[in-house]
Order: structure tokens, then C-alpha cells, then sequence
């Protein structure tokens, strides 16, 4: 192994500019696929946060005990899709109105608008199908008069966040498999650039493993740098759109170091292929 990593150290001196030119290709590939990876992310959480508006209410009628909505609302608390339960009386019904609807705020009077229950839904379960399920079940309590939850809002939500789902993998793979094509051929010239010196170490008896070890921790560690740039510029890129434009997230500590492993494992893979071709 020692002479494993002797032969690593000889090529970087040996061909610096190549190496360095090979951690820059990979290093703005990875950044052009972490770039995606950000739009993604942020558009992912921009639906997750709309998703969390996705309420039910049901309006109560006139003169219902409060004992029977009391009752009600232990009983719809505990139903598995549910993850809160509110009771908004007639005056906080108003007072909410006028707040969000200020230039109606003169039209609402105390007897406009009902009490009701805010029922809202876990994650995972705010699919129209398990939305209308839900409403349903409320229709059958005798005091509610009416229930409401935007079913062609609630609709419209999920297939927007299936199409944003569905083009995310398609775009992702994408991006993925032009990386790999560019930092597979940025390795192969550098496999190229060290054939003579190969065809000596077969001719002396050196195995094709004994060969292709170099290459392979050569390809990972300038991934890794590779991958490390990356983060960097997407960040440096996630920083200057957050203060100029708008507010957006970056990736969590374990997504930052999965993408500059994957920037090993890519550099990795390009160098098996790559070597791979070469002693056949």
C-alpha cells in the first residue's frame, strides 16, 4: 500500500498541471450538479411548506353543546391521518377574517361567520384522496353543518409537487451522468498521459490490480478535492442569491458530505472505467 500511495505522489509531481486542470473539471461539474441539487432542495421545501397549509374545516351548527364539540374533537384527534385540532369560536372566526381580509373588514359582523373546527393533517397524509376520506368522516357528526378544504387548491398542489418530483429525477440523472462523463474523460487523459509508463510496468511482471491502484485512490482523492471546491462555489453561489435576491436553504451537514463523497465515488468510478479500457 505504501507503494501504492508513492505512485500516486509521483504522478501528481509528475503532471501537475494535469491534475490540477482534472480537479477543476471535476470541481465545476460537481458544482453545476450541486447547483440543481439546490434548486431542487429549495423547491422541495417551498412545497413542504405549502403542504402544511392543507386544512380541513368544519363549521358547527348553531346551538350545539359545548360538551358534544369537546367530545368531537378527542375523537377527531385521534384519528390517524390528524395531527391537530383546533375550535375557532364565532369571535375568533371574525377576528381572523378581518385581519386577513382587511378591505372587508367593515362588511363582517358578529354573526357572519360560525364556529368551527381547524383540523390539520400529518405529513404524508395530505393527498386529495386521504383529504376527501378525512372530510367525509367529519360530514357524518350530526352538529357539522358544512365542511370545506380547497379540494381543487388541494389537487392542483399534488400534481404540481408530482411534476416537480418526477422532473427532478429525470433532470437529476442527467446532470449525474454528464458528470460522469466529463470527470470519466478528464481521468482517462491522465491514464493516457501515463501510458508508456504503464506498458513498462506490465513488460517487468506489475499486475493489472498492482496497476489500476493508483488510478483508483488518484480518481477518489481528486473527487473528493473536486467535490470540496464544488461545495464550496455552491455555497458561495447559495450565499450571494440568499443576500441579493431571495431566501433560500442550503444542505444539511450530512447532504454536503454525501455529495463530496459521491464526487470521490464518481472520480472512483471514472478511473475504473477508465483504466479498465486501457489494459484491455
Amino acid at each position: 500500500m505504501r507503494l501504492t500511495f508513492r505512485e500516486v505522489g509521483l504522478g501528481l509531481r509528475r503532471a501537475p498541471l494535469l491534475s490540477a486542470l482534472s480537479i477543476i473539471t471535476i470541481a465545476f461539474s460537481l458544482f453545476a450538479f450541486g447547483l440543481f441539487g439546490l434548486v431542487a432542495l429549495n423547491v422541495s421545501r417551498a412545497l413542504e411548506d405549502v403542504e402544511e397549509r392543507v386544512e380541513i374545516r368544519a363549521f358547527v351548527a348553531d346551538g350545539t353543546p359545548v360538551e358534544a364539540i369537546s367530545a368531537a374533537v378527542g375523537d377527531i384527534a385521534a384519528f390517524p391521518e390528524v395531527a391537530q385540532v383546533d375550535i375557532l369560536s364565532p369571535e375568533q372566526a371574525l377576528e381572523r377574517a378581518r385581519r386577513e381580509l382587511t378591505e372587508f373588514k367593515d362588511v363582517f359582523d358578529a354573526d357572519f361567520l360560525p364556529a368551527s373546527l381547524e383540523i390539520r393533517l400529518k405529513p404524508g397524509f395530505r393527498d386529495p384522496e386521504t383529504v376527501r376520506a378525512v372530510a367525509q368522516r367529519l360530514q357524518s357528526y350530526r352538529f357539522v353543518d358544512d365542511v370545506r378544504y380547497g379540494e381543487d387548491w388541494v389537487q392542483k398542489l399534488y400534481s404540481i409537487r408530482n411534476i416537480a418530483g418526477a422532473a427532478g429525477v429525470i433532470l437529476g440523472i442527467a446532470f449525474a451522468a454528464v458528470a460522469v462523463i466529463i470527470i470519466g474523460s478528464t481521468i482517462r487523459m491522465a491514464v493516457l498521459a501515463r501510458e508508456r509508463e504503464i506498458s513498462i510496468m506490465r513488460l517487468v511482471g506489475a499486475t493489472d490490480g498492482f496497476v489500476r491502484r493508483p488510478f483508483l485512490i488518484d480518481g477518489f482523492l481528486k473527487g473528493i478535492v473536486g467535490g470540496i471546491i464544488a461545495l464550496i462555489l455552491a455555497w458561495l453561489a447559495h450565499a450571494a442569491i440568499d443576500r441579493y435576491l431571495i431566501q433560500t436553504s442550503f444542505f444539511t451537514p450530512s447532504l454536503a458530505f454525501l455529495g463530496v463523497l459521491s464526487g470521490g465515488l464518481i472520480g472512483l468510478m471514472g478511473s475504473a472505467v477508465s483504466v479498465g479500457r486501457h489494459l484491455k
